[in-house]
């Protein structure tokens, strides 16, 4: 069986990382946003299997007492093994440990599989960011979800 632990991630692990993000978005994000989220100094975590294999990644930002999840993806080849679910508790535990008081994100209108995991948790839609996404015609709207950590 294999294992999987989630790990800090590093430079080196922007290839792997790359290699996921275009398999499962259309609209990617480019090597700079990661390394300006790394540089930064997010919150970033890898889910990284026992044989160096990632399955997915997570990257939070926090400032006072709010945390934003940046991005949540698990590799389209792992899906629907609770592997998104794994790294959101691993943020929301990073989020309470620094005592932000909410946690915020941002998903796609149309990311039906994302609004499950985040809504099954107790994130509440609290607002919409309009024409937040690229979209293959035009832009997509954003979701804000919201999960009140206090």
């Amino acid at each position: 069986k294999d294992v999987w632990s989630i790990l800090p991630m590093d430079i080196s692990l922007l290839p792997s990382v790359l290699e996921i993000e275009r398999r499962a978005y259309e609209f990617p994000w480019t090597e700079t946003i990661f390394k300006d989220c790394l540089k930064s100094g997010y919150s970033a975590w890898v889910l990284a299997g026992d044989d160096g294999r990632l399955a997915g990644y997570a990257l939070m930002s926090m400032a006072v007492d709010e945390a934003h999840v940046l991005n949540l993806c698990v590799d389209p080849l792992h899906q629907r093994r609770g592997y998104g679910l794994k790294l959101l508790k691993h943020l929301m535990k990073i989020a309470r440990a620094a005592q932000a008081s909410i946690v915020l994100l941002e998903v796609r209108k149309s990311n039906k599989a994302a609004l499950k995991l985040y809504e099954g948790i107790g994130f509440a839609r609290i607002g919409v960011r309009k024409a937040y996404y690229p979209a293959r015609e035009g832009r997509e709207d954003a979701l804000v979800l919201g999960f009140d950590i206090l």
